[in-house]
């Protein structure tokens, strides 16, 4: 696939992941390294919505350490069951959070982030890493997302 999205601007959230997808499916298709496919994935995310802040937290060491991502400077490193990603990566589940001023144990990594969204990255029942996307307005993310940013992170499972 070329390096390049074909998405049409006047489409609702639902109908942009569906053309989104595949062509995700299809850039990382073939290419066996890990960072670089983490890398385009959470390109296209950033170009396609236009999140303040997206990207991977991979598991290493018994932390959640800072991986390819699109958007100002973020934590490193992210102890189980801390903050957002954490939290995820301990309940093995997404977490939608409409306002992070009312997550318990939010981690700020950037004042300007409102809402977030992380979906661990799940593969015969280990967490491998967790994708992160955090918006600038508050109750930026919904149902539509979840469904498919999880999708989204199924077809990263099968790239580990």
């Amino acid at each position: 696939m070329a390096e390049e999205l074909i998405i049409s601007s006047n489409q609702n959230k639902e109908q942009v992941y569906l053309a989104l997808l595949p062509q995700i499916k299809a850039l990382v298709t073939g290419e066996s390294n890990l960072t670089a496919n983490l890398a385009n994935i959470s390109a296209a995310l950033k170009q396609t919505f236009n999140w303040w802040w997206v990207g991977f937290y991979w598991v290493e060491n018994n932390e959640l350490v800072l991986g390819p991502f699109q958007g100002p400077i973020a934590c490193t490193r992210i102890k189980k069951g801390k903050g957002v990603c954490g939290t995820s990566w301990l309940n093995q589940q997404s977490i939608v959070v409409p306002d992070v001023e009312k997550f318990p144990g939010h981690i700020a990594c950037s004042a300007a982030s409102k809402s977030e969204i992380v979906v661990p990255i799940i593969k015969n029942n280990v967490v491998f890493g967790v994708l992160d996307c955090d918006s600038e307005h508050i109750n930026h993310y919904d149902e539509t997302d979840l469904i498919y940013l999880e999708q989204l992170c199924a077809i990263i499972a099968d790239l580990v």
